[in-house]
C-alpha cells in the first residue's frame, strides 16, 4: 500500500494503471459533473481520478469515458474503495460490459 502526505493508505493494485481516456463523467446522487482529466490513472478494473472533493467509501456512482487511443466509449458503474481528501478517489468498476473491460485492455496493451 502506498501513503500520502496525511497517512492515509491506498490498497495495493492489482494492475498497472495507466493514462489513456479522456472525457471523464460521474454521475453520483443524481448529479452529473463532467471532470476535465488531469493524469488519469485507469485499469480494467478501476481508475484513480483526480477530485478535489469528498466521496465516501462505497458510494456507487455512474462513470462513462472515451479511450483516447481506440475512441470507444466506456459506460460502468463504479464504487468508491478509497477517498485522499482533496486528491481524489480509487474506485472499482462494479458493473461493466464484457466489451468494454476487453477494450479497455486492449487500450492499455497498445
Amino acid at each position: 500500500m502506498s501513503s500520502n502526505s496525511n497517512g492515509l493508505q491506498a490498497p495495493a493494485r492489482g494492475y498497472s494503471r495507466f493514462s489513456t481516456y479522456r472525457d471523464l463523467s460521474l454521475i453520483y446522487a443524481g448529479a452529473s459533473e463532467r471532470i476535465t482529466v488531469h493524469a488519469p490513472d485507469l485499469s480494467p478494473k478501476g481508475m484513480f481520478i483526480h477530485l478535489n472533493r469528498y466521496y465516501p467509501q462505497g458510494a456507487v456512482m455512474k462513470l462513462s469515458f472515451t479511450l483516447a487511443r481506440s475512441g470507444h466509449e466506456v459506460h460502468t458503474r463504479a464504487e468508491v474503495r478509497y477517498c485522499l481528501e482533496g486528491v481524489g478517489i480509487g474506485v472499482e468498476f462494479v458493473d461493466i460490459s464484457a466489451q468494454d473491460q476487453q477494450a479497455i485492455e486492449k487500450e492499455l496493451n497498445g
